[in-house]
């Protein structure tokens, strides 16, 4: 056991000095500290949960051969992939049969909509394989069986041997699940339209090929097909040559691995750690420098004679300046250890909340020493840099100028005392003005210090705000329906007349969706044409105003970012390959511009399609409106329609966004709250103490002039008050540009977010700072009542 008397007896005269200065100002140390492990535990939380989600994708994918080419047709016969293995570039090629289910699952009212995906009969898949969590795979040829995805299987809380009830081409089956699995194709499993997953109303499922080519009358033939290419082999060429080789079954356009749907919202999501991981870490360790300079810079000029003792008695000027470079490297350390346990614990709940959301075998933080290294090392160049200049000066003074003392500052009339401004205000008003004045450099840093800490704040409520906005316009302005059903394949308008008389049914609006090809130039995109009727009501189209667009009567209407992309305005022609049907190739001119921010939505009148694509009034789906009084009822009805292949609710999926986002948004809020209190009371108190310490000799006369204690206090604080009442338009300006900076990131194909900050916002982030504020006048005041007014006139000796 380490006797501490002996431990310090044994230490140098130097670090004896450095451990009585450090306990001397250990609340300032303190506050420093805890705003470097703020800045150093997100960093380690983005970047841990950055490398977790990585390395657990990366190895996921490469053993379970996660395909690079997708592409899905009407059907083609087997022997059509022997062409596609004679594409140069392409490794390993793998055709299935994939068709859309319906669930009636019992205790569910509103019915289920899933995937059921074929599996080879007599060996595993060389592609998309699948990691078996529970019961066992497919034996050969095996009928009624059918493996679950985890998702699905424990939202249900189903045991294994349990059955299901499926609607596999108009036809119930009762399927009995033998085993649990994991697929590298379904990480993000989402249903077509929604954007967070929802294992209790969809759900994946694997069956023989076999058994499944029966059920849904495609013996000998497939409808999807995966690929593995080559390592340098051309994506692109190999795409375009199985799209020439499959037009002729029906075949949509192929897609590579970063437009599949479930790799592309785990890309995304890394995308938007690894912003927030550079970001928010350079706010604080920025601050933290800043805080350190003015710490040791305060603590070098108090020092000023015991450096010349020091340098007299035989000290260099490196073991001085190596002994204040002590004394930060200690604050780094403290806040180093800090940072990094708080760091590897909120990583770990990060990643427990990412198991919600992206399914892989085994998903654990990673807590990498190459992060951890670079983390301390950030954290100690922003410290030795915040007080490089200082120390460096400090160890240039000769001893016979360092043990004199400084100069006494030669100040003159400032700016406003030129303008005659101060001659209005009070005297403790002009004290605090000269005070800003004369230190305009400091001010002004701990100015956008706070202001940082206030752009914190408004930026962690943004997110919230921007998601409330979103859902409020999707689900209020643009999707108004309490349903939208989707059959198996086109049909006559005459299918809705059975669901117009259900009781319950409020409105119904018919809908055809048709997949296409749109060129511009050199630009092209998949899409979908979505036809709706010319004024609907349950699906509208919106204008930059949040105005609702009717469906031209010739021409197409397409949301703006798809017009970005293919560079397109209003009057431009486009060039649309129907991948339906007759595959016919229109031109057809943009006649108006949307601004939805979910999907990339292309829009046209019903019947305007119709004659455009030469053909009888077909339909592919429906919106509904609902008395939610009879919602079960019509739930049960619509469950019995055997053309139904999926059905989405709207009130569900906006319900599980809901909770999803308030669970994720709630812990990020209130973390980065907690982190920006820190440099609010970093900033102020350090900022306090300094002032208290610089002015001591100062207050301690003006109350033997008779001065009261509050009137000294005001006299102090005001400084302070007036630097962080200037913080607030500084720090609501820099929150709007670094939501502004969210923005950006976020513009992807699949979704947008607006850049909406609501007022409450800014109140609750500007009441926060000034929490934070108050707290470290409480604390500093507790120091000016304890000013001892004799001491306090003396010289430091």
């Amino acid at each position: 056991m380490i006797n501490p008397l002996a431990f310090l007896n044994s230490l140098t005269s130097l670090n004896k000095k450095l451990l009585r200065d450090s306990w001397q100002i250990k609340e300032q140390l303190t506050a420093i500290i805890l705003v470097m492990a703020a800045g150093i535990a997100v960093f380690v939380t983005m970047f841990g949960v950055l490398d977790s989600l990585k390395l657990t994708r990366d190895t996921y994918y490469d053993r379970y051969q996660f395909a690079d080419v997708f592409a899905s047709l009407k059907r083609a016969p087997v022997s059509v992939k022997q062409q596609i293995n004679e594409i140069p570039g392409v490794s390993i090629s793998q055709s299935r049969v994939v068709f859309g289910v319906t669930l009636q699952m019992p205790g569910m009212d509103e019915p289920g909509s899933g995937k059921i995906i074929s599996l080879p009969d007599n060996h595993a898949p060389l592609l998309n394989q699948l990691y078996l969590r529970a019961g066992r795979l497919l034996y050969a040829n095996e009928e009624n069986a059918i493996l679950a995805d985890e998702s699905f299987f424990q939202a249900h809380q189903l045991s294994l041997g349990d059955k299901v009830p499926l609607i596999i081409n108009g036809h119930r089956r009762d399927l009995k699940i033998v085993g649990v699995v994991l697929s590298p194709e379904h990480v993000y499993s989402i249903a077509p339209g929604a954007l967070m997953p929802d294992g209790k109303r969809y759900g994946i499922f694997w069956m023989s090929r076999r058994s499944l080519e029966a059920a849904v009358n495609m013996q000998g033939a497939f409808n999807d097909l995966t690929l593995k290419v080559g390592r340098n082999a051309n994506q692109a060429k190999i795409k375009h040559a199985l799209d020439n080789i499959l037009k002729p079954y029906g075949g949509l356009i192929a897609y590579g691995r970063d437009q599949q749907v479930s790799s592309f919202f785990v890309e995304n999501e890394l995308k938007q750690l690894q912003a927030m991981g550079l970001m928010v870490p350079i706010i604080f360790l920025g601050v933290a420098a800043f805080l350190v300079n003015v710490v040791m810079s305060r603590q070098i000029a108090l020092q000023r004679q015991q450096i010349g003792m020091l340098k007299a008695v035989g000290y260099s000027n490196a073991q001085i300046a190596w002994h204040y470079l002590k004394m930060v490297l200690l604050i780094t350390a403290f806040g180093s250890l800090i940072g990094l346990w708080l760091g590897n614990w909120i990583g770990g709940g990060m990643t427990r909340m990412y198991t919600e959301f992206f399914h892989f075998p085994l998903l654990k933080y990673h807590f990498s020493a190459d992060v951890m290294i670079f983390a301390v090392l950030f954290c100690a160049s922003a410290a030795i840099s915040g007080t490089l200049f200082a120390i460096v000066n400090a160890a240039k003074l000769p001893p016979a100028q360092a043990m004199r003392p400084p100069s006494p500052p030669a100040f003159t009339r400032s700016l406003l005392e030129r303008l005659g401004l101060h001659a209005q205000l009070s005297f403790t008003s002009k004290m605090i003005l000269r005070q800003l004045e004369r230190r305009p450099i400091r001010a002004l840093l701990s100015t956008f210090a706070m202001a940082f800490a206030l752009c914190l704040l408004i930026f962690s409520f943004f997110m919230a705000d921007t998601m409330g906005y979103l859902m409020t316009i999707q689900y209020e302005l643009t999707q108004r329906e309490d349903l939208n059903i989707t059959f198996v394949k086109p049909v006559p308008y005459r299918a809705l007349e059975e669901i117009k008389v259900m009781p319950g049914v409020l409105m119904v609006e018919p809908l055809r969706q048709i997949p296409v090809y749109l060129k511009s130039g050199h630009y092209k995109k998949r899409v979908a044409i979505t036809a709706l009727t010319k004024n609907p009501e349950l699906y509208r189209a919106i204008d930059a105003q949040l105005q609702s667009l009717p469906m031209p009567d010739s021409g197409l209407l397409i949301n703006q970012k798809l017009a970005d992309i293919l560079h397109l305005k209003v009057g431009d022609r486009v060039s649309v390959e129907v991948l339906d049907e007759k595959r016919q190739t229109l031109e057809i001119p943009i006649t108006a511009i949307s601004q939805e921010f979910i999907g990339m939505g292309v829009f046209i009148k019903l019947a305007a399609l119709n004659r455009l694509l030469d053909d009888s009034p077909k339909i592919t789906g429906a919106l509904i409106m609902l008395d939610p009084n009879h919602s079960v009822t019509i739930y049960q009805k619509l469950k019995d329609i055997p053309s139904i292949i999926s059905l989405n609710i709207t009130s569900v999926i906006r319900r599980i966004f809901e909770q999803i986002l308030a669970e994720s948004l709630l812990m990020m809020v209130g973390i980065i709250s907690l982190f920006a209190s820190f440099i609010s009371v970093g900033v102020i108190y350090n900022t306090a103490r300094i002032a208290l310490s610089e002015r001591g000799q100062e207050l301690a006369s003006l109350r033997v002039l008779g001065l009261t204690p509050v009137e000294v206090g005001t006299i102090l604080f005001g400084e302070l008050t007036l630097i962080t009442l200037a913080s607030l338009p500084l720090g609501i300006w820099l929150g709007q540009w670094l939501a502004g900076g969210m923005v950006s990131s976020m513009d992807s194909e699949l979704y947008r977010i607006p850049l909406y900050i609501s007022n409450s916002t800014y109140a609750y982030g500007a009441a926060i700072v000034l929490l934070s504020t108050l707290l470290s006048f409480y604390l500093v005041w507790r120091q000016v009542t304890r000013i001892d007014l004799v001491s306090a006139q003396k010289g430091v000796e």
